[in-house]
């Protein structure tokens, strides 16, 4: 029986010949998420009568979220989940300023191809990107795992993507991400596996694919699969931590659904509060002012990203009445940013740089709106509040855009200044 990826890799985690839709398997994870969320997952493990978790190695902590800490509460969580680690004896363990999580395990050799990653974290399909499934869980299913080392999963329908062509000059893979959620909506893809394919697909860099894996959590995706490539292959030469086994789905498996796309028809896009979906092209909003542009997060934080925004810096301000905050993903990505000279370029422009973590696009700190004000942030989500306040409004662009919108104070595209 021919099959998709997500049907041929849970049958692989399962010991089973096949899977089909629907289908509950049991599955040990190779890697193990959660990040400050730790802390309560303990507390509920504790509850459980959990007192040493299965397979130290399986497990991966990074705090990431309100780093470094904003308030005595979070720093009383860090301290709680500092002590946890050293009690287990979990290696994979990632402090503050390491960066964050999806792009910590990217980087630490921990999202393999053919493997199973699970999250207590929504975004954990971004694992996609090295061609593994990954998957959100929730807090209690993590304190099972921690427990018994597996779970139980339903084997989900599954929803092709093909992009064929190339994308245009100034268009990003933030932009097609945009463009297939406000086309599709933010339940398009619902508790489903999302694969990507196509010419497009195969030609994207690292970086790219993992934007897109990452925003299918926004069309409400289980997970979201990009095959992997020799460029896959060619990063993990010295970061992989173990052996690992591509999965790819049957060139004749069948899928729930199959959409296509020309990335050549893709323009610069905008996500408008208070929806991921609610999109429109970059033209609609020129001219819109701006309080507070954010280059960051896990969905744009990476090298690529920052090179992109300095280039359009480069030389130029960002506006007086605006202020622009750039977060580095990694610790990694930093020290990359600081030799290309990325990072003397944004401040040099007037902007601030803070430490690798999550910052504003929690809206914990390091970027909280006041009441009334306009963000545009390269961030996976605008929903009311989500970061830090609620009488505010978020816009979701491409890192071009946003630095762009930096230097004029209004919504621009980089073409337009």
């Amino acid at each position: 029986m021919s099959q998709t990826f997500v049907e041929k890799i849970l049958a692989k985690k399962a010991g089973l010949d096949e899977t089909q839709p629907g289908q509950i398997v049991e599955v040990t994870p190779d890697t193990a998420l959660s990040h400050d969320n730790t802390a309560p997952i303990y507390g509920i493990f504790q509850k459980m009568g959990g007192e040493k978790v299965f397979n130290p190695d399986m497990h991966a902590i990074v705090i990431d979220h309100a780093t470094p800490a904003p308030s005595t509460k979070h720093a009383e969580n860090h301290r709680i989940i500092r002590q946890f680690v050293n009690e287990q004896g979990i290696k994979n363990f990632f402090d503050v300023g390491r960066g964050i999580c999806h792009q910590v395990l990217v980087e630490e050799g921990l999202s393999l191809p053919g493997e199973v990653v699970l999250g207590s974290d929504s975004h954990t399909p971004h694992a996609g990107a090295m061609g593994a499934f990954g998957a959100g869980i929730g807090r209690s299913e993590m304190a099972s795992i921690w427990a018994l080392g597996k779970l139980w999963l339903r084997v989900p329908e599954s929803l092709k993507l093909v992009v064929n062509g190339r994308l245009n000059a100034g268009v990003t893979a933030k932009d097609l991400a945009l463009h297939i959620i406000g086309d599709l909506g933010n339940d398009g893809g619902l508790s489903m596996s999302v694969e990507w394919h196509g010419e497009a697909i195969e030609s994207f860099s690292l970086s790219s694919r993992a934007v897109l894996s990452n925003m299918m959590t926004e069309m409400g995706a289980k997970n979201s699969y990009i095959p992997p490539n020799q460029v896959v292959f060619d990063y993990l030469k010295d970061r992989a931590k173990r052996p690992y086994e591509p999965v790819y789905p049957d060139l004749d498996a069948r899928y729930t659904r199959v959409v296509e796309y020309d990335a050549g028809t893709i323009e610069p896009m905008i996500a408008a509060p208070h929806r991921v979906d609610n999109v429109r092209p970059v033209s609609e909003f020129a001219g819109m002012y701006v309080d507070q542009v954010f280059l960051g997060s896990c969905t744009n934080g990476r090298l690529e990203d920052l090179a992109a925004a300095a280039a359009v810096l480069k030389g130029r301000r960002v506006a007086s009445s605006t202020r622009m905050i750039v977060i580095p993903a990694s610790s990694e990505v930093y020290l990359e940013a600081l030799k290309a000279g990325y990072i003397q370029t944004f401040i040099e422009a007037g902007a601030v740089i803070e430490s690798p973590g999550c910052g504003p696009c929690m809206g914990n700190h390091m970027g909280v709106p006041a009441e009334g004000e306009v963000s545009i942030s390269t961030a996976n989500r605008n929903f009311q509040g989500r970061m830090g306040t609620r009488e505010s409004e978020i816009y979701l662009a491409s890192p071009e855009v946003v630095a762009a919108s930096a230097i004029s104070g209004m919504i621009t595209h980089p073409k337009d200044l």
